[in-house]
């Protein structure tokens, strides 16, 4: 079995791209959904609050999107959040992947790592994928979405420069061009991980 990590920075397409390798049969592990019930439990809230302030607070749940606002414009607080949810979402991972080698497995995981090189995390998968746009492309994508310009800015600021992540990556994929092309790269990249994890499995 082969723990694929994907990153790469916002509006550049990590997410589209798990969900490609899904569909081609691999195991998507959806590190947002781990997030999202995390942001939801009792003790993370109680954490979350001792960090920010109970103005966080809205009728008893957690504020994301002035969450969200906030840490993109506090290193300090983001780092704080990174702290308090990090752990427990990669103990998760751990745990999903660790049942996953105890069945007959599937041969290929992928898991969504948006800070995967700012935090240092790449040792954890056996792989690690960078999924790149330009600057601009993403910010349009973004703006597409309904994120602001001046918002998206901030959030790419906070990560680490994306050609960083392509020259530490140990393949890359360029989604600048048509849903198709992207597409094919997938498909490229999931046959050849198939093959080296076939050929380490008969040595």
């Amino acid at each position: 079995m082969i723990v694929l990590g994907i990153t790469g920075n916002i509006g550049m397409g990590k997410s589209s791209v798990a969900r490609m390798f899904e569909e081609l049969g691999a195991v998507r592990i959806d590190t947002d959904a781990i997030v999202s019930d995390l942001l939801g439990d009792p003790e993370v809230i109680r954490e979350i609050c001792d960090l920010f302030g109970d103005h966080v607070l809205r009728d008893g749940a957690l504020d994301r999107k002035l969450i969200a606002h906030t840490v993109f414009s506090n290193s300090r607080l983001r780092l704080g959040l990174e702290n308090i949810l990090h752990p427990r979402v990669f103990a998760a991972v751990d745990e999903r992947v660790a049942d996953l080698a105890k069945m007959a497995a599937p041969l290929l995981v992928v898991v969504e790592a948006p800070v995967l090189f700012e935090r240092s995390y790449q040792n954890r998968f056996d792989s690690v994928l960078t999924v790149h746009t330009t600057e601009e492309t993403a910010l349009r994508r973004l703006e597409e979405k309904g994120v602001s310009r001046v918002d998206a800015q901030k959030r790419m600021e906070s990560q680490f420069p994306i050609a960083m992540k392509i020259e530490k990556a140990d393949m890359t994929i360029d989604n600048n061009g048509t849903l198709e092309e992207t597409k094919q790269q997938v498909r490229q990249i999931h046959e050849l991980l198939l093959l080296l994890e076939t050929q380490h499995g008969s040595n």
